[in-house]
């Protein structure tokens, strides 16, 4: 038995029982990445009643795929898209404020190898900070040489004329993607994942609603709402096309890719930023969970795809500008785990303009039969974007005319009393305590999962209760970061990930088996090599 009230959790048979009690909804929201989420949450915490449906999980796609960085971005302001970089400074310092547990301040060091690079990154930079205002988390320092040393024990020495430290944050997508979903259902909100809307219900020409199916069940729903929200990321257009058979493409996809390495290629607990790369963009070398994240790329697209791949050319690139930096060199071999994911940017007028100067300004379309689609922008903005729709829906829709209160709503997770960072829960804020006593349920809740990672049983079981994971791809890949942070182990851990899944789901072996064979088939996407040159051990018991 679970000790624990479900109420303000996430879980899937509540949330089908909301489903199928309430006839009429007064917004429905179609994605559950981070704008659709951040929707969700600015909806029910001014009281509509609202629901959010999801084909795959939550934050499947692009919004557990990014560099970890809240920020105001920096090369934006070298863009002069001051509006952007304002707007973003000020949501970072929203999200220090009310996620804490998951944001936090990261020092980010530009190295010079030109006398005057550091003076002019330097200017550019404290006009970052002051644009940031009251809510600025750190000093830009120009700093010489010796400190950079100190700073970066990898670093290529050869030429170097000092650099910037400057500040930025840094905080796990997936994780704050799950924590805003618990906030929405502590407001009230109903989500579901691997939930799909495959048409619109329309009266006299407006959208009044979705079909809808239940993609674990095989069930149909027919879903009526006052309005209904398009979020689905790279995949606008489809929701458009459903709208009008002829409907005009508005968005236009870019992949970015990121590799992630041994931490011991960076060795410091500050950022590498290097600030122009030969195709113009910026790469950042990042410490995060004890690893080094390094992205990221910037590949136009023919079209979205659910799973995109790394592609080699953009592989090699990463790795060719890092080992133009570092004394030690990573090869493909070092190479623990990629990822790509793609961006939804708004297609310019100008089509012949390359993907990495279409701006992240968010774009919000009102249709005539008053579907609202909100896409671009980037997930520091999040929640500004999910205020400007859910004004739109009270506008369109004739709701009742309520402020936003985000701005100061703390994230589920949130504490006064801070976790020691030095905890393994620290992530889970509120819910460390929590899953600390459900560790002492059984014998078996305590056991490690693998040598590599701190992490045990009961937050799988955790996981599996409270916030809705399914399958073994939504613990390993977005509930834990394993499959981000090192394939092999995540494949190594796939088989107690599926055993545990079939007894708290009362699934059989046939659907564990399955389990297994569909994460290694996913997870071959995140090795850098061929999948065929990968083992996974063999299924261990786990006694619980």
């Amino acid at each position: 038995m679970n000790k624990f009230s479900t109420s303000h959790y996430l879980n899937r048979h509540n949330s089908l029982r909301k489903l199928k009690e309430n006839a009429h909804w007064d917004i429905i929201i179609i994605g559950g990445g981070a704008t659709g989420l951040g929707v969700a949450l600015d909806a029910s915490s001014r009281g509509f009643k609202t629901l959010l449906l999801e084909r795959d999980d939550f934050a499947s796609g692009t919004s557990s795929r990014s560099t970890k960085l809240a920020h105001g971005g920096v090369r934006y302001l070298a863009q002069g898209n001051l509006g952007l970089v304002k707007e973003a400074l000020k949501e970072r310092g929203l999200l220090l404020q009310n996620a804490p547990h998951l944001v936090k301040m990261l020092p980010f060091v530009i190295p010079s190898y030109k006398w005057w690079e550091k003076f002019y990154y330097g200017i550019g930079l404290k006009v970052y900070d002051w644009m940031a205002k009251g809510l600025r988390i750190g000093k830009t320092e120009i700093i010489n040489t010796k400190k950079v040393k100190s700073l970066f024990h990898n670093l290529n020495l050869i030429g170097l004329s000092g650099g910037v430290i400057y500040y930025d944050g840094q905080f796990d997508d997936a994780r704050l993607a799950l924590n805003i979903a618990q906030t929405a259902a502590e407001n009230d909100a109903t989500l579901l994942n691997y939930f799909e809307v495959n048409n619109l219900l329309k009266k006299e020409g407006k959208v009044s609603g979705v079909f809808a199916k239940d993609l674990e069940t095989g069930e149909s729903f027919e879903v009526n709402s006052k309005i209904v929200i398009n979020a689905t990321g790279v995949f606008a257009d489809s929701i458009l096309s459903l709208n009008r058979k002829n409907a005009t493409p508005i968005i236009k996809v870019s992949q970015g890719i990121h590799l992630v390495l041994k931490r011991e290629f960076l060795q410091s607990e500050e950022a590498l930023m290097i600030p122009k790369t030969s195709d113009g963009r910026v790469l950042f070398a990042v410490p995060w969970k004890d690893h080094l994240l390094v992205g990221t790329t910037d590949t136009p697209m023919k079209a979205p795809s659910k799973e995109p791949k790394p592609l080699e050319e953009e592989i090699n690139f990463i790795l060719k500008t890092l080992q133009n930096y570092l004394v030690k060199k990573p090869t493909i071999n070092d190479v623990l785990s990629v990822y790509a994911g793609l961006r939804p940017l708004v297609v310019p007028q100008d089509e012949e303009k390359g993907t990495k100067e279409i701006s992240r300004d968010h774009k919000l379309i009102t249709d005539k039969s008053k579907l609202i689609t909100i896409t671009g922008g980037k997930w520091t903005t999040y929640r500004k974007m999910a205020e400007d729709t859910v004004d739109e829906a009270i506008k369109v829709g004739g709701l009742k005319d309520i402020s936003c209160i985000t701005e100061n709503l703390k994230i589920h997770g949130f504490s006064e009393k801070m976790v020691p960072q030095s905890d393994p829960f620290y992530i889970y804020g509120s819910d460390a305590k929590k899953i600390k006593k459900l560790s002492n349920e059984k014998p078996g809740y305590k056991e490690q999962l693998h040598p590599s990672f701190p992490h045990i049983v009961a937050e799988v079981i955790w996981f599996i209760r409270f916030e809705m994971g399914r399958t073994v791809e939504d613990v390993l890949a977005r509930r834990f970061r394993i499959l981000f942070l090192d394939a092999q182990a995540a494949v190594d851990m796939a088989p107690k990930i599926a055993s545990l899944l079939k007894n708290e789901l009362n699934k059989d072996d046939n659907w564990e088996k399955e389990q297994i064979a569909h994460f290694k088939k996913i997870a071959g996407n995140y090795f850098p090599k061929p999948f065929k040159k990968v083992k996974s051990n063999k299924k261990k018991e786990i006694n619980i």
